[in-house]
């Protein structure tokens, strides 16, 4: 029973941070939302910051489950960079709301005990990625580069150019520049010459 209320009231609270921002939500919304009593709110939850915070790690582990969800089969150097593009992609559109609350209105509002858990999924995001990325730069097929840098160049311009969508300052449905993204990316990460396109055949 405790958990379908923390899901009810996690959902809730999604939908009020959507609507009004982290500040200007209050228990008492997300408690009508949800349909819950004050009671069954602060049984889950000891504060709204508390709840955001576990929002933010449950939104955190679908986003990166999305991602690593990419790599199964295990896919070629630019295969693996139009797959994991569109992911990104995809989710961002089609779990908008949620890509909202991570991207654009959780990002100061988590207590360090978050930041410790959030340090542990990304790290386990990093190894899936790694697992993929390591036999390829070994091979020659991928620039030797940092790990954070890796994802910085594969991630970051696509996670840039949405911030408009999620904003609502433009409507246009950002899958619509995926192949640009993924040939940006796919020149930036792949040693020139040796690949020329997502289907891995050699220039």
């Amino acid at each position: 029973m405790t958990s379908g209320v923390r899901e009810e009231l996690l959902a809730a609270g999604l939908a009020v941070f959507d609507r009004v921002g982290f500040e200007g939500a209050t228990v008492a919304a997300i408690r009508t939302k949800a349909r819950a009593s004050n009671g069954s709110f602060f049984h889950v939850f000891g504060s709204k910051k508390e709840l955001a915070g576990a929002l933010f790690l449950e939104v955190l582990r679908h986003y990166h489950a999305a991602m690593l969800a990419a790599l199964d089969p295990v896919p070629n150097a630019p295969q693996g960079i139009d797959r994991l593009i569109r992911a990104h992609l995809d989710w961002v559109v089609l779990s908008r709301r949620e890509a909202r609350y991570l991207f654009e209105i959780s990002r100061s509002e988590c207590s360090e005990d978050v930041r410790d858990a959030q340090r542990a999924q990304n790290a386990r995001l990093a190894e899936g990625l790694e697992r993929w990325r390591a036999p390829l730069v070994a091979r020659g097929e991928l620039l030797p580069m940092a790990p954070v840098m890796f994802v910085s160049q594969l991630i970051g311009p696509a996670q840039i150019f949405c911030r408009a969508f999620l904003s609502g300052r433009d409507r246009a449905d950002p899958r619509a520049e995926a192949e640009t993204l993924i040939a940006c990316a796919i020149r930036a990460l792949v040693p020139p010459g040796r690949i020329n396109n997502k289907d891995g055949v050699a220039s």
